[in-house]
Order: structure tokens, then C-alpha cells, then sequence
């Protein structure tokens, strides 16, 4: 199968709520992680599942979505790919994430820009002289570019990187998550993001007002409550603007590709970026359909396969470039 064929969604799964449930609801896969912890500048901790590999191939780092982890629908999906490929692959669990609460009042955040950075810098030393590639789905892909567009040395760290249904509007995403049918996938978000509220409460009294974060039935109300306060921001409607990534994405110089359905419910066609708000960096790909972090194929009963095909066929591709550049430089074509 080509990376570069257009995505096409099937006939028998219309829309882009049928299109997200799908990915949600029936496209797991058991996958044999091995699970590292590692130890945070600032006296906390974060596990990173690897998918191993030779010593030599590339590696793939992963950021999930909000309440996501290695369990999520699309880490299993990149897994299967990379498998298939023989590179490594490293999901990379935000605080609190891996099943395990962290251990300071801070959680993670939809712009943890500098979260990215430190990972990313780790796993470039590590890594040496192999290619390094990040991908962010959702809530990780938002935070990847905006590290991308923040970090003038970003391409000293990753050779490409990839954000797939990442909301690069979060003013935008999270009021439509606050209406209609979308309060279906904002019930399950918090349901378990007030479990893990609950636990910070319970070691740290009075972090935060915890009538309020009960009563909360929106994102909006939630992030008001926790997650602005916990990490700097002043309200909801500050942490959105500044965490969000669109502003940014002029500045990146890492090639980077950019998919969204125009259907995705957490994020309207008409929030995502033109061309001409992008740097000739990145590549923006909008199908009309896919859903959120889905991009469901056919034939029936469908799969999940596209998205990372297309992800690790776009960092197959900068590799090549970047060999082709390294040929040429030798060869003299482009002058010293």
C-alpha cells in the first residue's frame, strides 16, 4: 500500500462521530510494551512503554491524547506498523498517565511544550546517530508543535515529526466539545480526569477547590478549576490561548506533516490552519472525513491502518531527503 494514497473513509461507516467511535470502541490491540520509568528534572517521574527493535533503526516517539496512554486505539495501531517496519517505537506517557499518579500537584497539559523538549532531547542523545521522529495524536500533537514552533533547535532533535487530529485551536475545540453530541466524549474524559482530581486532592488539601471540580460538566469548567490553576495559567480562557500551537506553526522548521479530518468533532473544518498561517515546513493534509484520531479503512469490518502508514511513510520520506542531501553535499552539488 502506497503512504502517499489519499485517505478515503468507507461507505458503510458515514460521519465523523461513527468515524471516532470506531477507533475508540473496536480497534484495540494487545501489544508487549516494556515499561520504563524515568526520573524528571523536578523531582517527579514518567514511563515510557518501548517497542524494541534493533539497535540501529529508527525510532518513533509517541505522545498520546488527552487520557490517553499505550493502551489507546492508535498507540496499538503505530505499534503494528512500526512492527512491521522494524523500527522502535516509545509511547511516552504524560504525568499521571500510565496508570500510576505522579507524584507532584502538577498533572500535564495540552501546551507542555517544555515536557516535549526534555523527552525529545533524551531519547535525541540516546538515540545518536539514528533517526529520531515524533508523532502527537490530539492533545500530544498540539503540545508536540508547539514545541516544534518554539524550539529553534528542534531540528537538531528530530529528524520529522508528524501531529495527527491535534487541536491547534483550543478555544475553538474546546467549545465544541462543550455542546451537542460532544458532551459524550467530554462525559468520558472527565470521568476519569475527576478520579485523578480526586487523588491530588487527597494528597495535597486545598490544591484547589474541589466542590467546584465536582460540579464541573464541561472542559471549559474543569480546566477553570484544575488544570489552568496547576500549571500557571490564569483561567481557562488564558491557558487556551497560550497553549494552543496555530500561532506558532509559521516558526517551525523541522518538516512536519499535519493531518485532520474536516469532520473531526473536537475541532470545526473552520478552526484548522490555511497555508499560508504554515511555514513550507510543514505539510497540511485535511480529508474531508476520518473522524477524530481514527481514519477508519476498509474493507469491513475496517481497520485502523492508514493513519500510522501515513505517518511513518511521511518520516520514510525525510529520510530519504535527508540522504539524498547528504549525497549531494558529497558529491559537491551543494557547495561548502
Amino acid at each position: 500500500m502506497s503512504t502517499s494514497i489519499p485517505y478515503r473513509a468507507p461507505w458503510w461507516l458515514p460521519g465523523g462521530h461513527a468515524q471516532t467511535l470506531y477507533g475508540v470502541l473496536f480497534a484495540h490491540a494487545k501489544i508487549g510494551w516494556n515499561r520504563e520509568r524515568w526520573e524528571t528534572p523536578d523531582g517527579d517521574f514518567i514511563d515510557v512503554d518501548r517497542l524494541p527493535g534493533a539497535p540501529d533503526a529508527p525510532l518513533v516517539a509517541l505522545f498520546h491524547g488527552l487520557e490517553g496512554s499505550s493502551r489507546s486505539h492508535y498507540a496499538g495501531a503505530f505499534a503494528r506498523e512500526l512492527g512491521r517496519r522494524g523500527w522502535r517505537g516509545a509511547v511516552v506517557h504524560f504525568r499521571g498517565c500510565s496508570g500510576e499518579p505522579n507524584r507532584l500537584p502538577r498533572a500535564y497539559h495540552s501546551g507542555d511544550a517544555e515536557e516535549i523538549r526534555w523527552v525529545l532531547r533524551r531519547l535525541s542523545a540516546e538515540s545518536r546517530a539514528t533517526p529520531l521522529f515524533a508523532a502527537g495524536v490530539s492533545l500530544g500533537g498540539n503540545a508536540l508543535l508547539k514545541w516544534l514552533g518554539e524550539d529553534a533547535n528542534a531540528s537538531n532533535v528530530v529528524l520529522a515529526a508528524a501531529a495527527v487530529s491535534a487541536p491547534v485551536d483550543l478555544m475553538a475545540a474546546g467549545d465544541a466539545l462543550g455542546r451537542g453530541f460532544n458532551l459524550v466524549y467530554t462525559r468520558a474524559f472527565l470521568a476519569t480526569m475527576r478520579t485523578r482530581a480526586e487523588e491530588k486532592l487527597a494528597r495535597f488539601p486545598g490544591l484547589f477547590d474541589g466542590k467546584a471540580m465536582r460540579r464541573a460538566r464541561t472542559l471549559r469548567e474543569f480546566d477553570d478549576v484544575v488544570t489552568a490553576p496547576l500549571h500557571g495559567f490564569r483561567d481557562t480562557d488564558d491557558y487556551w490561548t497560550r497553549a494552543s500551537s496555530k500561532p506558532l506553526l509559521a516558526r517551525i522548521r523541522v518538516p512536519t506533516l499535519l493531518i485532520n479530518a474536516r469532520n473531526d468533532p473536537f475541532l470545526p473544518g473552520t478552526a484548522l490552519p490555511e497555508r499560508s498561517g504554515v511555514s513550507d515546513a510543514v505539510q497540511l493534509e485535511f480529508p474531508d472525513e476520518g473522524g477524530h484520531a481514527a481514519f477508519v479503512g476498509a474493507p469491513f469490518p475496517g481497520n485502523i491502518d492508514w493513519m500510522p502508514r501515513r505517518v511513518t511513510g511521511f518520516f520514510e520520506e525525510a529520510m530519504s531527503a535527508r540522504k539524498a542531501g547528504s549525497n549531494a553535499h558529497v558529491d559537491g552539488i551543494i557547495p561548502h
